[in-house]
């Protein structure tokens, strides 16, 4: 049976991940996306070229473990980003690389991730998953969620335009989405999960597992910046809570699992332990349906609402 999901045209996830390898240490991209509204190129489509470029330049018996990257610039799908790989420690369990992008002659990302020689033998621990999680199949895809919404007539007109946006770019992504719950919890404020899978449509049969890790950090950027916004209760209509500008500051995956696959479900558990000036923080974690912790991930963006808006709704409630 064909997963319906298929039956639609999509950005490859082979293609929004390949670069052209220049030279040893320099790559550049081919392919970059512009979600609609976004001020400039998918973050994770940056964060796994960058990987992926870095990767290239590690012995095969290096496993990345962790990477830590800040975004200073929004980037045009328009020109190439040409990213810059060096050695910056060569141990014998450990080696660590930078990575930086430019465009234009402009700096517009850095990343530093740290590749490891496995030790399974060492101890172990992690935070169990949820249990009573739904199973992806018995859960709508999101741009299905996003078609539903849309024809709610009591919606603000903004907000359905908004729906059918997301709904298309659903669509063309490479990622498929499930959404599974939102809500408040007494140890990590507001947690919001969700299935997600890569599409299996043109990948090779055979890849290397440092692959699988590109395509986790391209997946990770979706909705995370999202767990900080549904924790301020912000919104996309008028008024004193309306967001008017989101970007991701900063982002960073720590990885306790080599052995996964991202064509089949991860659940992605986000939340969000404190927001202010402008900046939300959210927490995720990642795991394998069976219950594998495989990603730790931190990420920080701007979340901005007009000032004026929030000032004249303080001074309205002051005067109840």
């Amino acid at each position: 049976m064909t997963d319906p999901v298929e039956q639609y045209e999509h950005e490859l996830i082979s293609t929004s991940l390949d670069v052209e390898q220049l030279d040893t240490t320099l790559f550049r991209s081919k392919s970059l996306w512009v979600p609609t509204r976004a001020r400039g190129v998918f973050g994770g489509q940056v964060i796994s070229q960058a990987l992926f470029s870095a990767t290239n330049t590690v012995e095969p018996d290096y496993a990345l473990h962790s990477l830590h990257c800040y975004f200073l610039l929004s980037a045009s799908a328009s020109i190439p980003i040409i990213y810059f790989v060096e050695t910056v420690r060569r141990g014998r369990t450990y080696t660590t690389r930078s990575v930086k992008a430019s465009q234009s002659g402009r700096l517009i990302f850095i990343m530093l991730c740290s590749f490891q020689k496995p030790e399974p033998l060492q101890l172990s621990q992690q935070l169990a998953m949820s249990p009573n999680i739904p199973p992806p199949e018995s859960i709508i895809l999101e741009e299905t969620r996003y078609d539903r919404l849309a024809v709610d007539e009591t919606i603000h007109p903004r907000l359905r335009t908004w729906y059918q946006t997301l709904s298309q770019d659903r669509r063309r992504s490479p990622i498929e989405i499930r959404f599974i719950s939102e809500g408040p919890d007494e140890k990590e404020g507001w947690v919001t999960m969700y299935w997600m899978k890569v599409k299996k449509r043109g990948l090779p049969d055979n890849f290397p597992q440092s692959f699988q890790k590109c395509m986790l950090a391209y997946l990770s950027d979706h909705h995370f910046t999202g767990a900080a916004s549904r924790a301020l209760g912000l919104t996309r209509t008028p008024g004193p809570r309306q967001q008017t500008m989101g970007s991701t500051l900063d982002h960073s995956i720590f990885f306790y699992n080599h052995e996964f696959d991202c064509t089949d479900y991860v659940l992605y558990v986000m939340s969000s332990p404190a927001a202010a000036h402008g900046r939300g923080v959210s927490l995720g974690r990642i795991y394998s349906q069976k219950g594998d912790l495989i990603a730790v991930l931190t990420q920080e963006g701007v979340l901005r609402v007009d000032p004026a808006k929030t000032a004249k709704a303080k001074e309205k409630e002051a005067k109840l």
